[in-house]
């Protein structure tokens, strides 16, 4: 752990649900040698975690200080409330994608709201279970903390300090705060981009096979596990039907648009181009590198051969260079054993980075 996150949590920490941010949290934990134990309904997603080394499956009679709660958020609620009656003293988290309902269900049913905080690391994978599970998945993640509002300090620095053990950082919002803004940021997303991909389902081969970047970077989240989104959506309806509706109106008036202009009427060409901007303008707000406003960047291309050593080769030719390098992607070439790599760099940098690796025999695309 990086010496400026703190002191580490103390343990026994209790993980109940070894799904990925389960484990992934148990790893993290263990990274810091916190004490960790393992509960699930699952007894293979216990031992898959516990042969990774999240911790040890949970055994009658231990006292955790703290239960870190990683089930589905139908269940959530429930299995909080439970926690709470068993350790009368522990301090409890949980780590849903929606918090309202969960908080709402956990404290009807008997949970202790003095103890209680809800949590959300953002942070995931399209792989689901334990064995998706990485040490540093939380690392320099955005940790979003909902305490109730009956919350003493110590249960919630507590739950500060798990954050910062987790490599993450804390943020607070209230629980309908939360719930709209992942629903916006998250969970609408994710359907759109299921419905996308659904298109494709009876699409022609011939059209598939000519699928480029964009389609690929539009459906990655398509293949994230369907019966927890389904448990997430219907948790968060009623924030996901808003955005939604949002959603539908702006595609309702481009469709139209479109249609007016296939039956030849050009000047509905402008709405189509405002729809453009105003995704454009959109994006822009999205965060760039460490949370910081996005900046103007340059991408120098370069074709390489799709075989062993040629990313590490290229990567150290950049090195020697002396640019920073903002972000790389890598879009394959269809029906050729090749990749074109996309470098992002400052403007000011391009022509050093093009200049160095061209001096190195690159196949450089500017």
């Amino acid at each position: 752990m990086n010496s400026d996150r703190g002191t580490a949590v103390m343990g026994p920490v209790l993980v109940i649900g070894t799904g990925l941010i389960g484990t992934s949290i148990a790893l993290a934990l263990r990274r810091e040698n916190v004490e960790v134990y393992l509960e699930d309904t699952d007894p293979l997603q216990v031992g898959t975690a516990e042969g990774l080394g999240a911790g040890l499956q949970f055994s009658a009679g231990l006292l955790p200080r703290l239960v870190v709660v990683a089930v589905p958020p139908r269940h959530a609620g429930s299995v909080l409330a439970q926690a709470s009656l068993r350790f009368p003293e522990a301090t409890l988290t949980d780590v849903t994608s929606v918090k309202a309902q969960v908080l709402n269900d956990a404290i009807a049913e008997g949970a202790d709201p003095s103890r209680l905080i809800g949590g959300h690391p953002m942070a995931g994978r399209e792989i689901s279970g334990a064995a998706g599970a990485r040490v540093d998945l939380l690392d320099d993640r955005l940790w979003v903390l909902t305490p109730a509002e009956s919350c003493s300090v110590e249960h919630l620095r507590q739950v500060y300090q798990l954050v910062s053990t987790c490599g993450a950082y804390a943020v607070e919002m209230t629980p309908d705060e939360h719930d709209r803004a992942v629903a916006l940021v998250s969970h609408a997303p994710q359907l759109l981009s299921s419905i996308l991909a659904g298109q494709l389902t009876d699409a022609s081969a011939d059209y598939v096979r000519i699928a480029g970047q964009g389609l690929r970077d539009m459906t990655r989240i398509a293949d994230s596990d369907s019966l927890l989104w389904t448990d997430i959506l219907s948790v968060n309806a009623k924030q996901v039907a808003a955005v939604l509706s949002s959603v539908v109106s702006d595609l309702t008036a481009t469709l139209t648009a479109l249609q007016a202009i296939a039956a030849g009427d050009a000047t509905q060409c402008a709405k189509v181009s405002t729809t453009l901007q105003a995704g454009a303008a959109g994006r822009s707000r999205i965060p760039g590198k460490h949370g910081a406003a996005q900046i103007e960047i340059t991408i120098v291309g370069v074709m390489l051969a799709d075989k062993p050593g040629e990313l590490a080769r290229l990567f150290a030719a950049a090195g020697e260079s002396n640019v920073n390098l903002e972000d790389v992607r890598i879009e394959h070439v269809l029906g050729r054993p090749s990749g074109l790599v996309e470098i992002s760099v400052r403007p000011d940098s391009a022509e050093t980075l093009s200049a160095a690796l061209r001096e190195r025999n690159f196949d450089v695309r500017i």
